[in-house]
């Protein structure tokens, strides 16, 4: 008898334990655009985050790219979305901040890991409110063939006069396209031409800041001097590249049909796994020989809280561990051409990623010129921009005509250009 009930007394013991385990777990849900990205949470991410806090499941669940917005956006209006938010940079966080639906971070321990510019864009206009912990940057500049590069005997261009120096070789010789991108989908043209090369004119932060306080305007030399180098792009673009779209560029150098692909780090990756040749890469090119270069280091990437997360301690959590080394370590090197913003100093792995961070050392940073503020009203200076850098390659308008059209838009709406 006192067998049975010491038996007895066990089971009810282990069932006690068990149900208070289970009573302790937590599943959280992330929201994503990083559909690309599902097997490196699933097998990176988030097994070195269960493993160091048990009782917390992760479930990482991506949506379409071009769809996440307004998915994200039905999901929080009917109060099903995840626990964790993926948060775009600047405006579009900023509208979920103020509409109550991401959670002020401020007080997360994991924040004083990141120094102000990282945090830049996921904060409130005067800085008070920090809703998002960032997660990683992109970096303009150019990725290119060195195997062509090898056969004609070019280096990698410093300067502008060495850069076109090289096109017109490639170009004279034939072999190869001598850059790959394409107008139809115009933000490529926008993205990886004009605020690619833009920051050293502008000057970077210097100059962009300049625009929003209205101190400087779109029809000065150094906003419009970009569009006159993009003018000269055309011709070494190849045949029809007006009608090339964003995937035909990433194919047409991937394929070794064209020396110079104008890039953001995010093609490292996929073109890891494409191209079968050695790649390099080199920043824009500066106007003259020991100028200061300027670097598009974009804010990218962050995550924040939901507001109506039933599960808001495990999220905090989660959020603090991403603060960590070890995820800046993680992600950047599984990921890599997304480059972490904390202030740890993360060693990379993959050459062309080392290649790309290593400007943050020669160059000032900045991100794009138009994502801050800029454009909130209608005409949106993003979207006009990609127009207008487009229409600009294709010689279908002149750089001072496109520099007008920009800053009638923007003064239409912005007080400070008014």
């Amino acid at each position: 008898m006192t067998k049975k009930i010491t038996c007895a007394a066990l089971l009810a013991s282990t069932a006690l334990v068990a149900g208070s385990a289970m009573a302790q777990d937590v599943t959280l849900t992330i929201e994503s655009w990083r559909n690309d990205d599902l097997t490196l949470w699933q097998d990176k991410i988030i097994p070195a985050f269960e493993a160091a806090n048990p009782g917390i499941k992760v479930q990482f669940t991506p949506s379409a790219p071009a769809e996440y917005n307004a998915v994200l956006n039905s999901k929080l209006d009917a109060g099903s979305a995840g626990d964790l938010i993926t948060c775009r940079p600047f405006d579009a966080s900023l509208a979920l901040y103020d509409a109550g639906h991401l959670v002020d971070l401020n007080d997360l321990a994991g924040m004083a890991n990141f120094s102000d510019v990282a945090k830049s864009a996921w904060q409130t206009d005067d800085g008070s409110a920090t809703f998002c912990v960032p997660m990683a940057s992109v970096i303009h500049g150019f990725i290119y063939n060195k195997e062509a590069f090898d056969e004609l005997g070019i280096e990698a261009p410093a300067t502008e006069a060495e850069f076109f120096a090289a096109l017109d070789k490639i170009k004279e010789d034939g072999t190869y396209i001598p850059m790959a991108m394409g107008t139809n989908d115009q933000w490529e043209a926008a993205t990886m031409g004009y605020q690619n090369i833009g920051p050293n004119y502008w000057k970077g932060e210097e100059g962009r800041l300049a625009l929003i306080k209205g101190e400087q305007k779109l029809t000065d030399a150094q906003w419009v001097a970009p569009y006159e180098q993009l003018a000269k792009w055309g011709a070494y673009l190849g045949d029809g590249f007006e009608a090339q779209t964003y995937p035909d560029s990433q194919n047409i150098f991937t394929l070794g049909r064209a020396a110079i692909y104008p890039a953001g780090s995010w093609e490292i990756s996929g073109f890891n796994t494409q191209a079968d040749f050695e790649m390099g890469a080199f920043k824009p090119p500066v106007v003259n020989a020991g100028d200061t270069c300027y670097i598009s280091d974009h804010t990218d990437i962050a995550m924040g809280l939901n507001a109506a997360s039933p599960n808001a301690e495990a999220a905090r959590t989660f959020l603090d561990w991403m603060g960590t080394e070890e995820f800046a370590t993680i992600y950047a090197n599984a990921l890599p051409g997304f480059f972490s913003l904390s202030n740890h100093d993360v060693p990379m792995e993959d050459p062309l990623a080392q290649e790309f961070v290593s400007w943050r050392g020669e160059c000032e940073s900045t991100i794009r010129s138009t994502y801050q503020i800029l454009s909130r009203g209608t005409p949106n200076l993003e979207n006009e921009t990609w127009n207008a850098s487009a229409q600009v390659i294709k010689g279908a308008e002149s750089p001072a005509d496109a520099g007008a059209r920009l800053q009638e838009g923007l003064a239409s709406w912005y007080e400070p250009q008014k």
